[in-house]
């Protein structure tokens, strides 16, 4: 999104349905060698989002209602000779964003450190919590297994589905209470494992994790069902501007699900089962 790379974007609503490819011939010539990219928000047809790097960086204060006047003559077509150029800006043109180069980098670079930092913390507070490393590396697989996930599902339903997918701010936030969400559940998992081993000190480690997982196992599917139902219901009435955002918690609590399952736990396994043959080895 241009809140990463830089660019404008403009929201624009018309009265009936309109075709992305025709709004796009419309426009190739509007903002010379700077292409423009058309995406079509909501199910009806009738509002788009039209984004280019035309200008991004030019600060004079002509320069918008310029680069305005430009789409109000090359969308003429599909708004009608009717409408002037005052309500165009008024009421067609719904939201107007413009983000800098400079800026655009200060963006992307806080977006990483604000990730890299949370998975980081996340390890340390599971290791000080479980004194573990397995545990710790578990958590931190887990969640940059969703986080992995996630991005390739925006990278390969761009432009395929009807509501905008952009990498943009509130994708990261996203990001960001999916891989606390996820957390959650892997932290419930791995206190009841830390539980039965002290109860069962001398029983075999992977029937203590076995017995752990399904012990958790309701618990995790009635929360994770609960939130589902509820992001679905934002998702189908929240309106077009929360839908990317919503996909994402969608996509990230299925994820979240599988990979406190089936990846924390797995790998603290591992890392725990190795650990132990090292320990037996040294004894011998």
């Amino acid at each position: 999104g241009i809140d990463f790379s830089g660019g404008r974007n403009y929201v624009v609503q018309f009265e009936k349905p309109v075709n992305t490819d025709n709004v796009r011939q419309a426009l190739s010539n509007t903002f010379g060698e700077a292409t423009a990219k058309v995406i079509s928000l909501g199910t009806n047809g009738d509002k788009v989002r039209i984004s280019t790097k035309y200008r991004y960086d030019d600060k004079s204060q002509t320069a918008d209602t310029e680069i305005e006047q430009k789409l109000y003559q090359d969308l003429k077509e599909f708004l009608g000779d009717d409408v002037s150029f005052s309500e165009f800006t008024k009421d067609n043109l719904v939201n107007t964003q413009k983000v800098g180069a400079v800026i655009a980098d200060d963006i992307k670079v806080s977006a990483m450190w604000a990730i890299l930092m949370s998975l980081l913390l996340v390890s340390i507070y599971i290791f000080i919590r479980f004194s573990d490393l397995g545990f710790s590396l578990g958590a931190m697989a887990s969640l940059a297994h969703d986080l992995m996930w996630i991005l390739g599902a925006y990278a390969l339903l761009w432009g395929l589905l009807p509501f905008s997918m952009e990498i943009d701010q509130a994708f990261i936030a996203a990001i960001l209470t999916i891989l606390g969400y996820s957390v959650n559940d892997t932290v419930v998992i791995f206190d009841r494992v830390r539980e039965n081993q002290a109860l069962y000190p001398k029983r075999d480690k992977k029937q203590v994790i076995n017995e752990a997982l399904n012990d958790t196992l309701s618990r995790t599917f009635s929360t994770s069902m609960s939130l589902f139902v509820v992001l679905l219901a934002i998702f189908a009435f929240g309106g077009d501007t929360l839908r990317g955002f919503i996909f994402a918690l969608i996509i990230g609590t299925i994820l979240g699900v599988y990979s406190s399952l089936f990846v924390a736990v797995p790998v603290a396994y591992d890392i725990m089962n190795k650990k132990d043959k090292k320990e037996k080895k040294a004894v011998k």
